[in-house]
């Protein structure tokens, strides 16, 4: 009997290794878990259209002088038709893009495109991203146009973007919220072309390095501080940028909110630098630089009326000197604000406003001229 057993191994052999099997078998992690179906598809839409009026004589609806007649003081514009997609191929990975069909009407080359990019998530403490995106800069790279407590970006804002520092860039960025002690503190560093969106290559071999700082000082006010620095090499020449700002959200009353935006800026603006002709402009790029600083309070009245959500008024006040060294002239800008919102988290609103622009020195012929426009835009998001 023994015998016969051991000519035939194995069954007996299969037995014991299914018995194992059975004790030995590690649960899977995802026991008991709802277990998520990518990929996740979400769109999101904006359209946004303006008419604008110059009070100005002389003046078109663009703040250019004219000494002819051939200034034009009023046009309907569309700033903005906007489609978004979002992938979420997984728990970790996302892809983005966004495209803008409203600069269909100027020359598409550098535009159209806006957002382009893949961002993989470790955990809230890391993330990277990589692509064509906006890189942490400022309190305006952290939020979309959609959703702007004033008219237009702000004129600092333009004047940066030329120069690499904010608006869309092409790439890579880590970031994350870190604790800082009690204080949570959002963080993000990013390395860009400078040159850019939509472009085929780099224009030199440099590099832009950004790092953004924000400290959540008080959640009672909504207090969060924020610091800026940015280095690097344009054309071999050495640039650097600087920037400070606060924003705070203050529940004045059960149905009232102010909430208020500073920021102040300096940098070389290597962008006039090199617009200059060699033999025109100063060996030192140093010589060159730029700064600013806006000022935005904004009041908000949840009036939630049949369709009337709230009421907001807003008046952004901001200095540029974009060459405060060598030929210094500054514009200051004044826009006050009222904006009725529909639907909830902006998705209708209609805003009506103006854009009063003092300016040093004036040049005729040029958009360094006294301005003074009105503005009526409306605008609807998904």
């Amino acid at each position: 009997m023994k015998k016969s057993l051991l000519r035939q191994p194995f069954p007996y052999f299969f037995v014991l290794l299914m018995g194992f099997g059975m004790h030995a078998q590690v649960p899977d992690s995802t026991q008991g878990e709802i277990l998520e179906s990518y990929p996740k598809f979400q769109f999101k839409g904006l359209f946004q259209g303006r008419y604008t009026a110059s009070l100005k004589e002389h003046v078109d609806v663009e703040g250019v002088h004219h000494t002819d007649e051939t200034a034009t003081n009023n046009s309907f514009s569309l700033k903005y038709m906007r489609v978004q997609v979002k992938g979420q191929i997984s728990r970790r990975v996302e892809v983005v893009a966004l495209a803008n069909f409203a600069d269909f009407k100027n020359d598409p080359k550098t535009r159209v495109l806006e957002n382009a990019y893949l961002r993989y998530s470790f955990n809230q403490k890391v993330a990277i991203t990589v692509g064509q995106f906006r890189p942490w800069f400022g309190i305006e790279e952290t939020y979309p146009v959609d959703i702007i407590k004033s008219l237009e970006w702000s004129n600092q804002y333009t004047e940066f973007g030329k120069n690499g520092w904010t608006s869309f860039q092409i790439g890579a960025s880590v970031g994350g919220t870190l604790p800082l002690g009690k204080v949570p503190m959002q963080y993000a560093v990013s390395v860009v072309n400078g040159n850019g969106k939509n472009q085929v290559s780099d224009k030199d071999n440099g590099k832009q390095f950004l790092t953004r700082l924000v400290f959540d000082v008080s959640k009672k006010y909504g207090l969060n501080i924020g610091i800026n620095g940015g280095a690097g090499k344009v054309f071999k020449k050495g640039v650097y940028a600087l920037g400070v700002d606060l924003a705070t959200d203050i529940e004045l009353a059960p149905k009232w909110n102010l909430d208020i935006q500073i920021e102040a800026k300096q940098a070389v603006n290597h962008n006039l630098y090199f617009g200059i002709e060699e033999t025109d402009r100063l060996p030192d790029i140093n010589e060159y630089q730029m700064r600013g600083v806006y000022f935005l309070p904004n009041m908000r009245y949840e009036i939630d009326y049949k369709n009337l959500k709230a009421i907001e008024f807003s008046c952004r006040y901001e200095y540029l000197d974009t060459d405060f060294r060598q030929n210094s002239n500054p514009r200051q800008s004044l826009i006050p604000m009222i904006s009725l919102e529909f639907l909830k988290n902006y998705g209708a609103r209609i805003q009506m406003g103006m854009q009063i622009d003092y300016y040093k020195h004036q040049i005729e012929n040029t958009n360094k001229y006294n301005g003074n426009l009105f503005i009526l835009q409306v605008q609807s998001r998904l």
